[in-house]
């Protein structure tokens, strides 16, 4: 990570982010990571969409650079921490780019704050539950976590014993098909944050309360819960979904574009949950073709006014 790219502000505590620059008239793209992610999950993809957006990612708190502090990591907490980085720190309304969590998170945004949004990229977003043969890996890991005792355990002693480089190569073996894909630079900049959480002495806790919290929003029926919630967003979206994808099964996201006619889906084959690392030319083109298409207006929406307009 290189630091020209790193900024720090301060939301109730401070919040690293990356900007990877664009045209400053350019519509702003604000790129959320997922669950146990951080801003340099977008290190492979934002620079091939920098030539006609502003792209900037944000570590969220319990995550990356952005240490808790006393802060709550679960989903709607860090919903509002990403109100205020688009209110306080970009100034305007974005198209916001999440994935996996971080598409969740965005969901919960642009329904909760409209006039902020103006359009959605999902790449894997955590989308709600659908009936569906799990992946056995991935239902135990999920299981561990919902057991207090149980997932610290199996968490501190990862931490105690794997070395930070160590966790970084099982994790992309996990979520891509193929992790040789990832540029080679781009897996040093993971290896570099990985080694600076190890500071991080609540990383476990709040790791955790996280996991809880994705796991409850996916799975909350009720009628003011999330797949309700979601069906009042009036924005475009794109939805991007790798049909590898471990931990966000293919038919939940055709479950959830079914739900949401007006929602485009594609896609990607040979591509696992973190698509913008192992495929980061395909998602820009994907996004691209959207911007030009049904994303225009969010994308008009998103930039800054020429000079002289009002």
């Amino acid at each position: 990570m290189t630091e020209d790219r790193s900024r720090w502000t301060d939301l109730g505590g401070p919040v690293h982010y990356l900007d990877y620059g664009g045209p400053a008239g350019g519509p702003v793209i604000v790129c959320v990571h997922g669950l146990g992610g951080s801003a340099v999950n977008w290190s492979a993809v934002a620079p091939l969409l920098a030539d006609r957006c502003r792209v900037v990612a944000v570590d969220l708190p319990g995550h990356g650079l952005t240490f808790a502090d006393g802060r709550r990591t679960e989903v709607a907490a860090n919903r509002e921490v990403l109100h205020r980085f688009v209110r306080e720190v970009i100034g305007r309304p974005v198209i916001l780019m999440g994935n996996s969590m971080g598409g969740m998170i965005s969901l919960l945004q642009a329904a909760a704050e409209p006039a902020d949004v103006t359009g959605l990229v999902l790449v894997c977003a955590a989308v709600p539950f659908v009936p569906t043969r799990p992946d056995p890996l991935v239902t135990a890991m999920f299981a561990a976590y919902g057991t207090p005792l149980v997932g610290r355990s199996l968490l501190a002693a990862r931490r105690r014993f794997v070395p930070p480089e160590r966790i970084v190569d099982m994790t992309l073996r996990l979520c891509t098909v193929d992790p040789s894909r990832v540029p080679a630079d781009v897996v040093e900049e993971h290896y570099a944050v990985a080694r600076a959480r190890t500071r991080y002495v609540t990383a476990n806790r709040d790791f955790l309360a996280a996991a809880r919290s994705v796991v409850r929003t996916s799975a909350d029926r009720r009628a003011t819960g999330y797949r309700r919630v979601i069906r009042n967003i009036k924005v475009p979206v794109l939805m991007l979904q790798g049909d590898q994808d471990r931990l966000v099964p293919l038919a939940a996201a055709r479950a959830t574009a079914r739900a949401n006619p007006g929602w485009r889906l594609i896609v990607l084959n040979d591509a696992g949950h973190v698509p913008q690392l192992e495929w980061p030319e395909k998602v820009a083109a994907a996004v691209g073709q959207w911007l030009d298409g049904a994303g225009a207006e969010a994308a008009k929406a998103a930039s800054a006014p020429s000079q002289g307009s009002p």
